[in-house]
């Protein structure tokens, strides 16, 4: 998650209180920055969800606030009043239809008379019919008969959609929720025995070494790992190493 929205609700409760929400903001300022994010590119933004103050218009409750501002990219300043305004203001992500197709399953259907129908959504890459596609790390591999999203056929999926696709000869036994949907012909994806990975430890009541056994989410897959070894401390600020 590379952008953040701080909503300080039941203001309300408050009576509505500029000291109060200071106080939040300062406090939340001082826990995201330890977790990475800069307090200058965050809109904060106090609200009443029951009320509906701030929420799409302007609070006549709280005209004490001037509104939210915050940073972009290249130094350019997003502003604004609402809590719409500042989703409206996140900066859509970059959707790379050009890299290889990886899509994760998040289930995987049987319907009568169509077959076996996996969905998820495309990450990187497009889905199409006629492609063969394999399944990681099962290691299935069949042809993509046909694409659908809401009901609707598509030509191609494409990366942010989430779709759901037949396929040919394959039994809802042989794949599942979890599993990476690549094509075969594209850098397909393929288990791993060992990964690296950058870890950010946000609480922890005792101490993380060699040998802890966590359970990993990634994407759809929720699976047991152990860790092998440690290599080094970094600042989660500046990705600097600090020890190894």
């Amino acid at each position: 998650v590379r952008q953040l929205i701080v909503a300080v609700n039941k203001m309300d409760t408050t009576k509505w209180s500029e000291e109060r929400f200071n106080e939040i903001v300062k406090e939340t300022s001082n826990f995201i920055k330890k977790v990475g994010y800069n307090p200058k590119a965050v809109a904060f933004v106090p609200i009443s969800g029951w009320h509906g103050d701030n929420m799409l218009e302007e609070s006549a409750n709280m005209t004490w606030f001037k509104g939210w501002n915050k940073e972009g990219k290249g130094g350019a300043v997003a502003k604004g009043r609402t809590l719409l305004d500042a989703i409206d203001a996140i900066e859509p992500p970059v959707r790379p239809a050009d890299k290889p197709l990886r899509l994760p399953l998040q289930d995987v259907y049987k319907i009568g008379g169509i077959g076996t129908v996996p969905v998820g959504r495309v990450e990187t890459g497009v889905i199409k019919a006629g492609m063969v596609v394999s399944f990681a790390p099962s290691n299935v591999t069949t042809e993509v008969k046909s694409v659908e999203m809401h009901h609707e056929q598509l030509e191609q999926g494409a990366p942010g959609d989430n779709v759901g696709f037949n396929v040919k000869n394959v039994s809802v036994k042989d794949i599942r929720r979890g599993n990476v949907c690549s094509d075969s012909k594209n850098d397909p994806a393929k288990e791993a025995a060992s990964f690296t990975a950058q870890v950010i430890v946000l609480n922890h009541p005792g101490q993380i070494g060699a040998g802890y056994a966590p359970v990993l989410d990634c994407h759809t897959a929720h699976i047991a790992c152990k860790f092998a070894e440690l290599k080094e401390k970094i600042d989660r600020r500046t990705g600097k190493s600090l020890e190894d």
